[in-house]
């Protein structure tokens, strides 16, 4: 495996679509400050440092440990960087199963070969939903410039973990959710405070279809172009809540705001908590 820092993106299999990672293969060599000064020299959402695996975890070869971090700061878990290794690894050691042990827990990945090329779905970790404070919520809609009014009251806000923790909100209408201009400072400030890796905007555009977009301050970058651990946060919050079946596929739109767009699939199975999120991606050359 190569230490050099590779670019692929994620979610589409386009180069220039989808939300672009950097990976490095062997990282066992780089200490902390190294990864994080790497992450931030690249720039991308998230970088992903792979080192060998817990003992016992999976098929000699095909198991590993898996670090995330942004350009500012180690994250828990990051989906699309998870989809971007694996496509990564299976053009060096095949197709088929992989796992890693994260700092949120044990995902496993699988990667199938497809006629449009390599395509990775993710197994998340066990979700959960929690309930956001009323003024906790009115900082977030104060620093997004977002009036109560424009949210989707089918959606109620709430905090949803899928091996990270971000706020999900529903827009109103596609118009809200195309103007983002958000207050930096501010948001950060407030997802800092409640342990937020990014906050979903959700608008639904059908029974399965949904545009998103997912400002992410707290990692140095605006807007995460595509957003796999948020991918699967929502599609817990969505059957918790009953807004689709217990057995559903999702396709979720994200990044077609910023000129990059991918698309997430999200599987949900009936009698399985965890969220399968997949999609394409390809090596940016």
């Amino acid at each position: 495996m190569t230490s050099d820092v590779l670019r692929y993106t994620a979610f589409s299999g386009a180069a220039d679509g989808g939300n672009p990672a950097g990976v490095v293969l062997d990282a066992s060599g780089l200490g902390d400050d190294r990864m994080l000064e790497i992450a931030a020299e690249l720039g991308y959402s998230e970088t992903a440092f792979l080192t060998a695996p817990p003992h016992g975890l999976g098929t000699a070869g095909r198991a590993f440990t898996a670090r995330y971090f942004s350009p500012k700061a180690e994250v828990p878990f990051c989906g699309h960087a998870t989809i971007a290794t694996a496509i990564a690894l299976a053009e060096r050691i095949g197709p088929g199963d992989l796992v890693f042990a994260t700092p949120a827990g044990t995902v496993p990945v699988s990667v199938e070969a497809t006629g449009e090329g390599l395509r990775a779905t993710l197994t998340s970790v066990e979700p959960h939903l929690e309930e956001i404070g009323a003024a906790d919520l009115a900082e977030a809609l104060a620093a997004l410039d977002w009036p109560a009014a424009d949210l989707d009251p089918a959606f109620p806000p709430k905090i949803a973990y899928a091996g990270a923790r971000h706020l999900v909100l529903g827009a109103a209408t596609r118009e809200r959710l195309t103007d983002l201009a958000y207050d930096v400072p501010r948001l950060e400030a407030l997802m800092r405070r409640l342990d937020l890796t990014t906050v979903q905007l959700v608008h639904r555009a059908g029974s399965d279809v949904f545009h998103v977009r997912d400002p992410f301050p707290v990692g140095g970058v605006y807007e995460d172009p595509a957003t796999g651990a948020a991918a699967a946060a929502f599609g817990a919050y969505a059957r918790e809540l009953g807004l689709v079946p217990d057995d559903a596929v999702l396709t979720l739109h994200q990044g077609t705001d910023m000129g990059r767009p991918g698309v997430l699939t999200v599987e949900l199975r009936a009698g399985d908590p965890r969220v399968r999120v997949g999609g394409a991606g390809t090596r940016i050359r």
